[in-house]
């Protein structure tokens, strides 16, 4: 819902936010009352020590402080129980008794400070008892006044008093079109700022220079596009989530089309083909997750890691490899040895130098498969994090190469950077120098994936036989005729309801649309569900009918807006076409599509079996489009998706049953000898 107004200024929480934390403090406040109430009855007539008179009228003014407090919790609970999460009508009300609560705190701190002078006066001499109670509820007072504080700081938003500008059209009627438009610039300039010190606070312990000053600001831009046309608040971000997770769940337990189940029957080449790049994917993973180094290492191996590496941590380092960045205690390669089972001398480069746009890598001799390879780490620091955010789109022009289109900007420029260390430092030539023979690969998971991907087309030319594989690379990343250029030379690998490998603009706006919609149309309060939710995603069972304002409305008013969920966009974004004639909700994304490279592998759960310790879980595989990756899918395992260990398993299992079912082929097939 639009986001609450005091004190002339919006915050960052509903009138509807305060039923569960206030359901809260009056079940804490009604055990405090009755408690005191107790202790008031069994001492009565026994305030009679020294400083009793004082305890005497503390404990009368606490017990009508007490009952204050919980007839406008109430109050207050109640009225925030009513209406819907787009129908705040019922709630005109609770602004004023929100201004009654506050005012309470304050002689509740006076009375607090009463209670702590008196308790630390050394000639009180009352029963131990009352006293202990006393402490308690000090103690209870501030802790509830700074949890409050904390409260207040949480949903205190920065731009509160500049949204006010967003959240009425007559503003802008009643201005001329060049004060109108100064006020609008003003406000996008505000914001922008609010967000680059959100950003920069949480990157404060980087080194920061030119290059992070730009990607602060690009991103700001970003955050301050993508939410200024909303007036959610994040209770209303988790519900409309929480609906989404459901109504996705019933949609997937619809029985299938028989023409969907159809389309999905691969030939026996299809499959063959996809049997072979399970194993090589299988296989190169072990080069992609090794690129993380010792975090991965150790998280795969939580008992045994350290002692395993404990050997090769005083070890010197191998003067045959090249090595760039700091790895302090050779933690870092002793652990890439571990995993790929790589000797010292397969390694022609190591680095792990990280900077924005500048992340870690290697390359190494595969004599396995006969291969050099290029393992790019993915996402594992703020700079990292900050290149995944450069999502601005920039042209990529290559010689030789008709397919020219749009890419992902920060990951092209730590393609770039990797490109440089390759060619210009004469890395590849040594590497072939060693083995001409060899194939080229590259590989990365998450960021490496998508950087390797880009890295593979900058190279394709001058190593016509190279392979990729990226391994759940970001959705965002190449524009189409681009992606259609990488399916010769490029395999994605994708594991289930990966988020990653969903987000792009245009899919980040379509998940706010749907946010939108479902949570304006729900005729349920938010309470009800956020509690039903939080059941839904902790025990399971049945997704539940919330009934909406869509029910029995014609397919032809579907395509139209409701009232609510024009009230939810208080003005449009940078990302849709400014057509008068257009809902804000159906207006086409004018960020570019970009897409996953190369072909698809889409790898999903079949059937799991948990046991008390473990779980077995069965995969299947099959080749994929870039469409089924065009929508954001809610789930509990939309981020486990995503970890390389879970990508590395769910090969690792296909792989195995795959190598099961040959073996039983060849067990089986009898021929007949003449």
């Amino acid at each position: 819902m639009p986001g609450l107004v005091v004190f002339g200024r919006r915050w960052a929480i509903g009138s509807d936010d305060f039923v569960l934390p206030g359901a809260f403090e009056l079940l804490v406040r009604l055990v405090w009352w009755m408690g005191i109430l107790a202790l008031y009855a069994v001492h009565k007539g026994q305030f009679n020590c020294p400083g009793g008179g004082l305890l005497h009228s503390y404990l009368l003014v606490l017990l009508v402080l007490l009952a204050s407090i919980i007839c406008a919790l109430s109050a207050l609970v109640y009225v925030s129980m009513q209406g819907t999460i787009s129908n705040p009508g019922p709630r005109k009300s609770l602004p004023k008794l929100l201004y009654t609560r506050l005012l309470l705190y304050l002689p509740e701190f006076i009375w607090a400070v009463v209670g702590a002078v008196w308790v630390s006066d050394s000639s009180v001499r009352c029963e131990k008892t009352v006293i202990n109670v006393i402490i308690g509820t000090v103690i209870a007072s501030w802790v509830i006044i700074i949890f409050t504080i904390i409260g207040v700081v949480i949903v205190f938003d920065p731009l509160g008093g500049k949204k006010t500008f967003y959240l009425t059209d007559s503003v802008n009627r009643n201005l001329e079109s060049s004060q109108s438009g100064q006020l609008l610039y003003n406000v996008k300039n505000t914001a922008t700022r609010v967000w680059e010190k959100r950003i920069r606070l949480l990157c404060c312990c980087i080194v920061q220079d030119d290059d992070h000053r730009v990607a602060f600001t690009s991103i700001a831009e970003l955050f301050r596009n993508y939410f200024s046309d909303t007036d959610l608040v994040p209770s209303d971000i988790a519900a409309g989530l929480t609906l989404l997770h459901q109504e996705q769940d019933k949609m997937e337990s619809c029985p299938k089309e028989p023409e969907e189940v159809l389309c999905h029957s691969p030939s026996s080449l299809v499959t063959d083909d996809l049997d072979v790049e399970l194993e090589n994917a299988a296989h190169y993973m072990l080069f992609a997750a090794a690129a993380y180094g010792w975090p991965y290492y150790i998280y795969t191996n939580p008992f045994t890691a350290l002692c395993k590496l404990n050997g090769d941590c005083c070890r010197n380092r191998p003067t045959d490899s090249d090595i760039t960045g700091s790895d302090r205690h050779n933690f870092h390669f002793g652990s890439i040895l571990k995993i790929t089972g790589l000797q010292y001398r397969d390694f022609i480069h190591i680095s792990f130098h990280n900077k924005i746009y500048e992340i870690p890598f290697f390359v190494a001799l595969d004599h396995k498969k006969e291969a050099i390879v290029v393992a790019v780490r993915g996402t594992l620091s703020f700079e990292d994090i900050l290149t995944d955010l450069s999502a601005d789109c920039e042209d990529l022009t290559l010689e030789d190469v008709l397919e020219n289109g749009f890419v992902h900007k920060g990951i092209t420029q730590a393609a770039n950077y990797i490109y440089r260390k390759l060619i210009n430092d004469g890395i590849l030539n040594q590497a072939f120098t060693i083995a001409p023979e060899y194939k080229l690969v590259i590989v990365g998971h998450s960021l490496g994936g998508g950087t390797a991907s880009i890295l593979a087309i900058m190279l394709r030319n001058s190593f016509p036989t190279l392979r990729c594989y990226a391994f759940s690379p970001p959705g965002g990343l190449l524009s189409k005729s681009l992606a259609d250029y990488t399916k010769h030379f490029i395999v994605s690998v994708i594991v289930g309801k990966d988020l990653v490998a969903r987000l792009s603009m245009p899919n980040m706006e379509d998940l706010k649309r749907r946010i939108v919609r479902i949570v304006a149309n729900c005729n349920r309060p938010k309470y009800q569900i956020l509690l039903r939710g939080c059941w839904y995603e902790v025990f399971g069972g049945d997704p539940d009918n919330f009934p909406t304002e869509l029910d029995g409305r014609s397919q032809d008013a579907l395509t139209q807006p409701l009232l609510a969920e024009e009230s939810l966009m208080v003005h449009r974004s940078p990302s849709y076409n400014a057509l008068e004639d257009e809902s804000h909700l159906n207006s086409p994304p004018q960020y570019p599509h970009l897409y996953l490279p190369g072909k698809i592998i889409h790898i999903v759960e079949e059937s799991s079996s948990r046991r008390l310790c473990s779980s077995d879980i069965k995969y299947t595989a099959r080749w994929s489009n870039e469409t089924v990756f065009s929508s954001i899918l809610i789930s509990p395992k939309m981020i486990t998706d995503h970890m390389p260990d879970v990508v590395l398993k769910a090969l690792h299992s296909l792989s195995q049953e795959q190598g099961s079912c040959i073996s039983c082929q060849t067990r089986d097939y009898h021929p007949n000898v003449v």
